[in-house]
């Protein structure tokens, strides 16, 4: 009986191999901690080399990635009209073809309103450079001195002297020598370019209905429908509004020319809307190309500013008042990564980069906003991603900090 009573009072005790030690879990903690770190070091570098590689391959790949870049591009502007024929019962690949005659069809009116035209305004250049050169005369005086003197260095600065050949550029005068200038691989790109038009719009329905249904939860499904249709709505939204908006802009600007009697006024509202597309940079090129067209058409200076100047007070109203009211906030892009995204983009693949880089960047927006935006000062400075956790210096500022209270004197009571 004392040894049970005993034995009850004193119950058997828990021996310290049964659990583990702290030095045991210390180190389980920096190998993981140790592990996470090369794991992310790893990503870090792969997705740093992948972010230095893409431009270069799809600067060097220009032929492939830029005719499926902008088809596709085009095609996602589509689906609304696609959509719009298929809720009226007409099968999707009859759908599709009759979406790409349209798009062929607003082409062809463009080339034939402003590339015919516009060759035939090329074909004039040389007869009337004598006439812009004399409206130009009197601001050219105001340079003669500095144009003289930086001459006069260039005679004595020059180290070389050779034979000089004139090389006459001959300008295309008519839509046959136009065509037979353009390059073939251009035509076979576009050709492609239609193909892909072609086919992702005659499978987007069942497309989209694979990607959703093959998703692993309801809850996948769902964002992934989302997803799709705010990268449709706010793609067609954007490019079908700014399409809007530029017609106005350039039948506005036409009619203004023509009242001022310069040649070609449709002409000159088609290159209006055309480079609109391109934020900054379009208007400015449009302004200086009336300007000269103005210097060919109008007797002096003065008078040629007239279009450029009626121009860009029909821009301010547009780009000010008229395309934040009618575009709203929902596709509100900061101005720095439009910036980006045209230099970056125009620097790829020139100017039809640079029209492609507002709607490339509108979808990558819409896809961050819906998936989450990176988190890059997070990934590289958060606890636990690049940080010393278990190294011997981490280890004796953690042991100082605990023992600091203790070393701090304290002031004795008095008695």
């Amino acid at each position: 009986m004392v040894g049970a009573m005993n034995r009850e009072r004193n119950p058997p005790a828990v021996h310290d191999h049964d659990q583990p030690s702290e030095d045991v879990v210390a180190l389980a903690e920096g190998i993981t901690v140790k592990r996470d770190r090369l794991l992310a070091s790893l990503v870090l570098i792969a997705g740093i080399a992948t972010l230095v590689g893409l431009p270069f391959a799809f600067r060097a790949g220009a032929e492939f990635f830029l005719p499926v870049t902008a088809a596709l591009v085009i095609a996602i502007a589509l689906v609304p009209m696609l959509q719009f024929f298929e809720r009226r019962g007409v099968p999707s690949k009859l759908a599709a073809g009759l979406c790409v005659i349209i798009f062929i069809a607003a082409m062809v009116f463009v080339i034939g309103t402003i590339v015919i035209p516009a060759s035939n305004w090329i074909a004039l250049v040389p007869q009337r450079i004598e006439k812009v050169r004399a409206a130009l005369q009197p601001i050219l005086d105001l340079y003669k001195n500095l144009d003289n003197y930086i001459s006069h260095i260039a005679d004595k600065i020059q180290v070389s002297q050779g034979s000089t050949r004139a090389v006459r550029i001959e300008a295309p005068n008519s839509a046959v020598g136009l065509l037979a200038s353009s390059a073939p691989h251009v035509l076979i790109q576009l050709f492609f370019a239609l193909l892909v038009i072609f086919f992702f719009l005659a499978g987007w329905t069942s497309m989209r209905k694979r990607t959703i249904v093959s998703r692993g939860s309801y809850e996948g499904a769902l964002t992934t429908a989302r997803v799709i249709q705010e990268v449709v709505d706010a793609t067609s939204t954007y490019i079908g509004t700014i399409t809007l908006i530029n017609l106005g802009l350039g039948a506005l600007t036409a009619l203004i020319l023509w009242f001022l009697g310069m040649e070609s006024p449709i002409m000159w509202g088609g290159i209006v809307a055309v480079a609109n597309y391109i934020p900054y940079l379009g208007p400015i090129v449009s302004a200086m190309l009336l300007f000269f067209g103005g210097l060919m058409t109008f007797p002096d200076a003065w008078s040629a500013l007239l279009p450029p100047a009626a121009f860009i007070s029909l821009h301010l109203v547009e780009a000010n008042f008229f395309t934040p009211m009618v575009v709203g906030e929902k596709l509100e892009v900061s101005p720095l990564a439009i910036l980006i995204s045209l230099s970056f983009w125009s620097w790829i693949w020139g100017t039809t980069g640079a029209l492609l880089a507002v709607p490339l960047l509108i979808i990558l927006k819409t896809v961050f906003s819906a998936a989450g935006t990176p988190d890059i000062a997070g990934f590289l400075f958060e606890r636990g991603t690049l940080t010393h956790v278990g190294d011997a210096d981490e280890e004796e500022s953690d042991e100082r900090r605990e023992m600091g209270p203790a070393m701090v004197d304290t002031k004795k009571p008095a008695t």
